[in-house]
């Protein structure tokens, strides 16, 4: 699998609370952050399988999308993309063409429908359907492989000083991974950027086996919904001095962390670990 570097970490203080970056999109170019948690079991399980051709989905400005095709040409698969919605050209798109993806733009109504097939198969004639060498990974990353994974890492963080932890979250696999990693050992706090109406806390529960409640979801951070953005946090996301971030995923981490520290809801000389899952790609898209 694609090589690991050990991210730094930098902090601060603010208002008596410390905070702690990972830096962990600075673990490798290719793959940065949590998405080589999340890929690097999925593509050995692929390799295991005799399988050639990585097939995955994603929104237009998806880290997974970025992050799959990226693995897919390091590691020598050839790689599919199901991108929801009309087709569109931006970075992170412009990207994965660049490292050699095929992308296939679908309505939104066909994309659920593949999407919940979970074997990776377009059942209307106008894609190739799912051969026995292609590799089918969940939108987002999300399965057993990317929770093994994470769980791999949590354990890892426990090297790592601090109370509490907080973390970005689309669908859920990350934060799963480091809950069974940590094993109940410091809270976990998820920063959903998309509207959760408790899709996500199923979720969680069910890749996890509702083990663990050292954990919880700030809800209220989305700014509107995934790849939305008011004027504040674009803002917000262009005024940050100690990380560079983006208002996807990790303005809306920090976003939170800020505000709730602010309002008083973290106890000074509470030492918060932040992980910087990366993103940065989507500042120009």
């Amino acid at each position: 699998m694609i090589s690991y570097s050990d991210p730094p970490i930098t902090e601060f203080t603010y208002s008596g609370v410390r905070v702690r970056v990972l830096h962990e999109y600075r673990n490798n170019i290719a793959v940065p952050g949590n998405k080589w948690w999340k890929l690097k079991n999925n593509i050995d399980q692929a390799r295991r399988e005799g399988c050639d051709t990585l097939l995955t989905f994603g929104g237009a400005y998806s880290n997974h999308i970025y992050a799959t095709a990226a693995a897919a040409k390091e590691e020598g698969f050839k790689s599919v993309g199901i991108i929801r919605g009309e087709e569109v050209d931006n970075g992170v798109l412009g990207f994965a063409r660049r490292m050699g993806m095929e992308l296939r733009f679908v309505s939104r109504e066909e994309y659920r429908k593949v999407r919940e097939d979970g074997d990776g198969r377009l059942r209307d004639g106008t894609h190739q359907r799912r051969a026995p060498n292609v590799f089918v990974i969940p939108e987002g990353g999300t399965n057993k492989y990317a929770v093994e994974g994470c769980a791999e890492w949590g354990r890892k963080l426990l090297g790592i000083e601090f109370d509490q932890v907080y973390l970005a979250v689309g669908t859920g696999g990350t934060m799963s991974g480091l809950l069974v990693g940590l094993n109940g050992n410091r809270e976990i706090i998820g920063v959903p950027v998309l509207k959760n109406d408790g899709f996500l806390e199923d979720s969680i529960n069910e890749l996890t086996g509702s083990n663990y409640s050292n954990w919880r979801l700030l809800n209220e951070y989305h700014h509107g919904g995934y790849a939305k953005a008011s004027k504040e946090l674009i803002a917000f996301c262009k005024e940050f001095k100690h990380a560079t971030i983006e208002p996807v995923y990790t303005g809306k981490l920090f976003w939170a962390v800020v505000d709730q520290i602010e309002k008083g809801n973290i106890k000074t000389n509470t030492t918060m670990l932040v992980i910087h899952t990366g993103g940065i790609q989507l500042i120009n898209s």
